[in-house]
Formats: C-alpha cells, sequence, structure tokens
C-alpha cells in the first residue's frame, strides 16, 4: 500500500512549502506543490492529511552506541531503533566500543546480520580502528560501510589508539571517512588523579561538576588539532565528533561548501542545551565523554550551528543503567545517557528560542549527514529517493517523562524539560513504522548504502 501525504509544510533544501508527497513502495514518487494537490490516480493509497504539521526528510543520526552485543543489559539494537523512530530517526551509525569491540571485518558483518534481523530504523556501522588492526581496515568497501572509527582518547579496552605509526597509516590508507572521538588521554589522566589526591585530603567534593575541569578544553584541543594536523598532511577524510568546546571551532572551516571540505565537524543536542551550571540539577545524568563544558563554550557552539563551522547533529546516544549512572562516586559513575529519541525535539525548542531556523535543523540532521557520508538517496525529500519522513507538530507541548522513553534503560536526563513539539508519523523506506505513540514492530529497517 502507498500513502499520500496532502497539506504538509515541507522544510527541504532551504526552503519552506506547502505541498503534498507521493509514497509509491519504498520511494518517494511526486511532489506535488499546492494546497489539496492530489494525483489524479489514487489506486490504493491511504491519505494522510497533513494541515498543520511540517514534513521533514528522516534524521539521519550518525553517532550512537547502542550497545549490541554484548552490553544488552543497557540497550540493543532492537529497543534504541524504536526510540529512534519514536523520535524521527529513520537512519543510524553505530560505534564500535561493544563486547566484543567491531575491530574486525567478521565482527562487523555480525553486527549487520543483527541489524537486518530486528532494527526498526535503516542501519550501518563503523569498524573500530586499533594500533594494530590496519591490516582488517583496509578491506572495508566504503560503499557498503559508513566509517572507521577513532577512539584518540576516552576508550576502553585497546581501542584507544596512541602510536604515532598506527595513526600515520590510518590517515594515510584509510579507505573511507575517519570518525573520530578527540581528547587527550594523558591530560585527562593526569586531572584525574590531580582531583582523586585533592578528594582524598578533602580539599575538592568530586561530583559531576568536576566533570568539566577533568576533560577539560586543553585535553579536546590538544586531540582534535592533532587530527586536524594529520588528516591535513595525509589528505585523509577526517569527521570530528562531539565538539564541545568554543576553542575546537577555531580548526574548521566555514568558507567552503561542504562538498568541498575533506575535514569536518559535529556536535551534539546535550552541547547546546545544557552547559556547567546544569551539573547541580542535573548530576551524573548529563555526565558524557567530552565534558559538557562552559555557557560560554555553548552559546559559540549555538552560532557555530548556523554560520557553518559545525556540519552536523548527531546524539552520541549511549545509555547506561540508571544505578551505573547515579553512584556514590564521581569516579564510577559512568559517561554517556540516551537521547536518540528527543535529539529533534530539543533542536526544535532551540527553533523556539530563534537561536536556529527550520530549514538548519533540517541541514544538519538530514541533508549534511547524507552527503558528508555520501549515502545513497536518503537525507532529502526527493522525487525517486528513498521514502524516509518525519511529520512534526509544532504546536503541541509536552513535559518529556522517563516514563515514555523507549529506551532499554527507562530514563532520559531531560526528564522534567519540555518540549513544544511531537512527532506524529515517521516513515522508514515508504513504511509508516510510527504514528499515534505505536512502533510497527514487524517492519524492519535496510542497510544503508554510499556512492563512494
Amino acid at each position: 500500500m502507498g500513502y499520500i501525504i496532502k497539506n504538509a509544510t515541507l522544510v527541504n533544501e532551504g526552503t519552506t512549502t506547502l505541498a503534498s508527497v507521493v509514497i509509491n513502495g519504498d520511494r518517494i514518487e511526486k511532489i506535488l506543490p499546492g494546497r489539496d494537490a492530489l494525483p489524479c490516480a489514487q489506486t490504493n493509497c491511504q491519505i494522510i492529511d497533513a494541515e498543520g504539521l511540517y514534513l521533514i526528510p528522516g534524521i539521519i543520526d550518525e553517532h550512537v552506541h547502542f550497545r549490541e552485543p554484548g552490553l544488552t543489559q543497557k540497550a540493543d539494537i532492537c529497543s534504541e531503533s524504536r526510540a529512534a523512530v519514536a523520535g524521527g530517526v529513520t537512519s543510524f551509525m553505530d560505534m564500535p566500543n561493544t563486547n566484543p569491540q567491531t575491530t574486525t571485518q567478521e565482527l562487523l558483518q555480525q553486527k549487520f546480520d543483527l541489524a537486518a534481523q530486528k532494527s526498526a530504523a535503516n542501519y550501518s556501522f563503523y569498524l573500530g580502528a586499533t594500533n594494530d588492526n590496519i591490516d582488517e581496515i583496509l578491506k572495508t568497501d566504503p560503499k557498503k560501510v559508513c566509517g572507521i572509527k577513532l577512539f584518540m582518547g576516552s576508550s576502553t579496552g585497546n581501542m584507544l589508539v596512541n602510536e604515532d605509526d598506527a595513526l600515520i597509516r590510518l590517515f594515510n590508507e584509510a579507505p573511507c571517512l575517519i570518525a573520530a572521538h578527540c581528547e587527550d588521554e594523558q591530560i585527562i589522566h593526569e586531572n584525574t588523579v590531580c582531583c582523586k589526591d585533592l578528594e582524598s585530603k578533602g580539599e575538592v567534593v568530586a561530583d559531576a561538576g568536576i566533570h568539566p575541569f577533568v576533560r577539560t578544553t586543553e585535553a579536546c584541543y590538544k586531540s582534535t588539532s592533532k587530527a586536524v594536523d594529520m588528516a591535513t598532511k595525509f589528505g585523509a577524510r577526517l569527521h570530528v565528533l562531539h565538539i564541545s568546546t568554543k576553542s575546537e571551532l577555531t580548526l574548521f572551516r566555514n568558507d567552503i561548501p561542504l562538498k568541498d571540505k575533506k575535514i569536518t565537524a559535529e556536535t551534539c543536542p546535550h552541547y547546546l542545551i545544557f552547559c556547567d551550571k546544569d551539573y547541580e540539577e542535573k548530576g551524573f545524568a548529563i555526565k558524557c565523554n567530552p565534558a559538557i563544558k562552559m555557557a560560554s563554550d555553548r552559546e559559540i557552539l549555538r552560532i557555530a550551528i548556523v554560520d557553518g563551522h559545525i556540519d552536523t547533529i548527531g546524539t552520541d546516544h549511549a545509555p547506561h543503567l540508571w544505578h551505573e549512572k547515579f553512584t556514590d562516586s564521581y569516579f564510577t559513575a559512568k559517561s554517556g545517557f540516551p537521547s536518540i529519541q528527543n535529539s529533534l525535539d530539543m533542536m526544535l525548542n532551540l527553533y523556539r528560542e530563534g537561536i536556529v531556523s527550520l530549514p538548519q535543523i533540517v541541514k544538519l540532521m538530514c541533508h549534511n549527514p547524507a552527503e558528508l557520508y555520501q549515502i545513497k538517496q536518503r537525507g532529502f525529500i526527493r522525487e525517486g529517493y528513498y521514502a524516509d519522513l518525519v511529520l512534526v507538530d509544532l504546536n503541541h507541548e509536552k513535559r518529556i517523562a522517563n516514563a515514555d522513553m523507549l529506551y532499554k534503560c527507562g530514563w532520559t536526563p531531560y526528564d522534567g524539560m519540555s518540549a513544544k513539539s511531537k512527532v506524529t508519523h515517521t516513515f522508514v523506506n515508504g513504511n509508516l513504522v510510527y504514528h499515534d505513540g505505536i512502533v510497527e514492530d514487524k517492519i524492519f529497517g535496510k542497510q544503508l548504502e554510499f556512492e563512494r
């Protein structure tokens, strides 16, 4: 069965227009401008009257941790992809720090096989870099894999790549985009030791508020500048994830089109919403790596998503169980939190505040990820493209609550906050997978393809 979405306000490719969209199979068959515009033939089509609603391309979240395999007590592909489509995310790219870590082609394929059986959204997975797996990296098919994940800090196991020879080979030979977590491990280690010593002497209370003083601006800038220098030297395609500081922004350009950039940057909604003052109320709920930093960083990042220094918005969705987050000690509380179900809510709150426009949100969350990763026929509302579409009500105020989250961990750092928007319908490959608060459990997404 096909669908006709009529009288929607399309937000797409920098414009906002009234139109109808015809979905046939998994594709957008026709875009008809104007009110009550309908095709002559309407055989076997369900008509959705979207009067007063906004239609955007499905969000592409390039940065998630769905925890499968091996950490499924926290989250899994099924639970988190259901939360994703409820939040308007139709495609995701999942990170390799699972158990086992995704550092071989065999383990990578196992994750693709799992997603084919479980994921409500479209999917891809990163292969993780280590100091000694360059031969596995070179086997990567750039048309089927979103990228190589490089931890230049804040890693687990042996995924911290800190040997210069390994980094040189990676930046010189990687067959596709390198997505990097950049924090200097030595600086973080020294700051951690210092804080533990001060706490033992009673001079510091190690609560959540010390996080930006452990994982500092200096740690971020030193590591990011090294990654940018190496990518520049070797001509690598580098995408630096979760930028959290104003100082790092000086390393990125906004004077050339995205298609001409080889070095790009992502930030996350939580760096645009929260700042150091929020640790007092939210505590370990907003402890993440890199740390949420000062109000001045937040304000400059808000400018950067508009002026082009920041190219994409990803969530860094990283669930932990309640008891792992809310411990008695800063040093044992896990870093990371779930966020994918509310990422669009938070960005639309910024729209309501006049910080970013609707076309800019769509550019950062839909168009730019598709262009940057060279995803085949997604990220835009175009005839012939996959029908990954989201209808949003911008006149629906709600209170975000843990009880309404679809995450397996059952909580959100946005609990108690207000949102002035609501996802009403989510289509994945032409299938209506979410509507009226219900996820259709027997519809599955597809593996993303890349035009490289």
